[in-house]
């Protein structure tokens, strides 16, 4: 018997709450969580609560890393009350009031994945195991994601997943103690396709140049399968290592292939390098197949565009959330300007997309735990499934009890010609509401896997 079927066994007989999946009476359930503050993992005890924020502080997604650990420093701030609140102001849920999480300041620890799964996993274990944390949080890789998740299930702490993108995470490797916000490689194929054709039409010849790992394995599937349905035929796919910095002898290949275009299946500092080696190798001014070669990178962020820098002009993509959203689409998206403007004072610039991510998945912990009255992670995963809400940046979302995936529109973008500043270098074309991206819980693409039950640990 594993010790987490020990530990579901125990919360029947002492009744300390009812796990996702199990079928108990509601007598576990609501207020009794606020009478059990103990027999869960790193329980807090005194007057302060830990999280643990694990990001790419090393490796190809560094920038991204960087960035999230800036917002995760604001939403602890906001949190325990200091400076101006962001989106606590705006966020639906009115159970947060800047006094910690029920009445506990919030501290928190860091950690460097260095944007590979097993540093990651150990560097979250210790986090739980010597810093005490009750909630990890972060990463910019979809193989860290699925790799920190696991860990998380089997420690008994809840996983907020900051920037991962990969079916699988919802998919075949989903698990009951973990949650994301972020959009996956199927809605972005979703939103960007149509696109595609309006600027491109349906006759093209797709290459595909693929991170290989799990996120580029389910990008490239994505894109590909949404791209074929309008009539486009992928002339091939090629995978590329996650350390690879000099993409030539992978660009070389496309000039002949017989491609119209180039699919970037590339994140971070991978995308930055990889287009730039396709634009030295003059694909962007090419003609093929009576057609001007074009380059798509199916996701993309503004710290990639400034990495990128004129080489992004024209070049669509797909973003989870834009800090210029509000401001161009009205107020559907209310929080985003709020969370701008507590970011850009306390930096100096505008976030990204996984800055944003990160800071909403902080706060609907925090909201979650309150809301339940406990820390147990049973009674997060309780207040989490099922949870709509408005007001942090997005518009109306939904966190899906089936799968732990969040449902909101999905942002397409585009590389400005003539931006006018280094931080305003792409363009909304359009962003397509969030029942167009919206697919089964058991469709294809993300078949496999079982949320199981949650896991409270100790």
């Amino acid at each position: 018997m594993t010790k987490s079927n020990f530990t579901r066994r125990g919360l029947l007989k002492t009744s300390a709450g009812a796990g996702a999946g199990l079928a108990l009476p509601t007598v576990f359930t609501g207020a009794v969580w606020a009478e059990k503050h103990t027999g869960f993992t790193n329980a807090p005890q005194g007057d302060t609560v830990t999280l643990g924020f694990n990001v790419p502080q090393s490796g190809p997604y560094a920038d991204e890393g960087a960035d999230e650990l800036r917002a995760f420093r604001l939403a602890v701030e906001h949190l325990n009350g200091e400076g101006d609140g962001g989106m606590l102001n705006t966020f639906s849920s009115k159970a947060l009031e800047g006094n910690g999480i029920l009445g506990k300041k919030v501290d928190f620890v860091t950690g460097d994945t260095q944007t590979k799964s097993d540093a990651a996993r150990a560097s979250a274990k210790s986090m739980i195991e010597k810093d005490g944390a009750i909630m990890i949080s972060g990463g910019s890789s979809s193989g860290v994601a699925v790799a920190v998740q696991g860990l998380c299930q089997e420690a008994g702490v809840i996983f907020m997943a900051g920037l991962t993108h990969s079916n699988d995470t919802t998919g075949k490797d989903k698990k009951a103690n973990g949650f994301r916000h972020f959009f996956n490689a199927y809605m972005s194929a979703a939103a960007l396709a149509p696109v595609l054709e309006k600027l491109y039409g349906a006759d093209r010849n797709a290459y595909h140049l693929t991170a290989d790992y799990t996120w580029g394995w389910t990008q490239e599937e994505s894109i590909a399968a949404a791209t074929e349905a309008l009539g486009w035929n992928t002339v091939e796919k090629v995978r590329t290592p996650l350390a690879a910095t000099d993409f030539s002898s992978y660009i070389a290949p496309v000039l002949n292939s017989g491609a119209d275009v180039l699919v970037l299946n590339h994140y971070g500092g991978n995308m930055v390098n990889s287009l730039t080696n396709a634009v030295q190798f003059g694909l962007r001014s090419k003609q093929a197949n009576g057609k001007q070669f074009e380059i798509v990178v199916p996701l993309y962020s503004e710290l990639m565009a400034r990495g990128a820098g004129q080489n992004i002009a024209g070049i669509p993509g797909s973003q989870n959330w834009d800090w210029k959203l509000e401001n161009q689409m009205g107020d559907r998206y209310t929080g985003t300007n709020a969370f701008v403007q507590s970011f850009g004072t306390k930096y100096g610039f505008p976030p990204s997309q996984a800055a944003h991510t990160c800071y909403a998945q902080t706060l609907l912990y925090a909201d979650a735990v309150t809301r339940a009255g406990s820390f147990n992670p049973c009674a997060v995963v309780e207040a989490l499934e099922g949870f709509e809400f408005d007001g942090l940046g997005n518009g109306p979302t939904l966190y899906r009890a089936d799968d732990h995936q969040c449902f909101k529109d999905v942002v397409v973008v585009r590389g400005k010609e003539n931006p006018e500043n280094e931080f305003d270098l792409v363009e909304i074309v359009e962003v397509t509401p969030a029942e167009q991206v919206t697919y089964p819980a058991d469709h294809e693409m993300f078949a496999g896997g079982s949320l199981g039950e949650c896991n409270p640990g100790a």
